[in-house]
């Protein structure tokens, strides 16, 4: 039985204008976490919206030029340093408010907001939380594309400054051979010095 494609059933069932929000980069040792709001337009929808993680880097990346084109966006980004200070759960509850900050600002408020996920920041916007959302929302699923591409394009214009970790390819993940670079050269200003196997790496002083 093929998997459900994202749709605008959940959208349907809120007081518009609804904002999809997700996140990129809990995981990596280095490099920020990154939220996106998205807020579709009610009609041009691009074609092709699915979960981030089943669309090919080059897909993302056209989705996400295609979304800034006709979608109102917020981003949120929250750096290595603050993730240390705040711990990564707290850094992206903390990722997601400015993503939708950022909508607001650009005085496109959502009445109700979908996040990707079982838990919501502590905001006082109606908002759903929905495991699995990126999967069949598609709102969630055009804000998974919006982080995905811009924390990788962040990961990618770090790459030529620090070249042992290979972040062109791993984007900061904790690939063998970004591993093998950081017990050779020891963390860059990027990584996440709270996340172990960093946290190993860094020399008591």
């Amino acid at each position: 039985m093929p998997s459900p494609r994202p749709s605008l059933r959940h959208e349907k069932l809120c007081l518009a204008p609804v904002a999809g929000v997700d996140e990129a980069g809990r995981g990596p040792l280095a490099g920020p976490v990154v939220a996106a709001a998205v807020i579709l337009p009610a009609k041009g929808i691009p074609r092709g919206i699915e979960d981030s993680k089943k669309l090919p880097a080059t897909e993302r990346a056209r989705l996400c030029a295609r979304l800034h084109g006709c979608a109102a966006v917020g981003i949120g980004i929250v750096e290595a340093p603050e993730i240390d200070t705040l711990n990564i759960y707290w850094a992206t509850m903390k990722a997601m408010t400015l993503a939708v900050e950022a909508l607001i600002e650009r005085e496109a408020a959502p009445a109700h907001i979908l996040v990707d996920g079982n838990r919501l920041p502590r905001w006082t916007h109606c908002a759903t939380a929905i495991v699995g959302g990126d999967a069949i929302s598609l709102s969630i699923a055009a804000a998974s594309i919006v982080a995905k591409h811009t924390r990788d394009a962040i990961m990618i214009a770090h790459a030529d400054t620090y070249p042992h970790y290979g972040w062109h390819s791993n984007k900061g993940y904790g690939a063998p051979g970004h591993l093998r670079a950081l017990r050779e050269h020891g963390p860059s200003p990027l990584h996440r010095r709270s996340f172990a196997p960093v946290a190993q790496t860094v020399l008591p002083l």
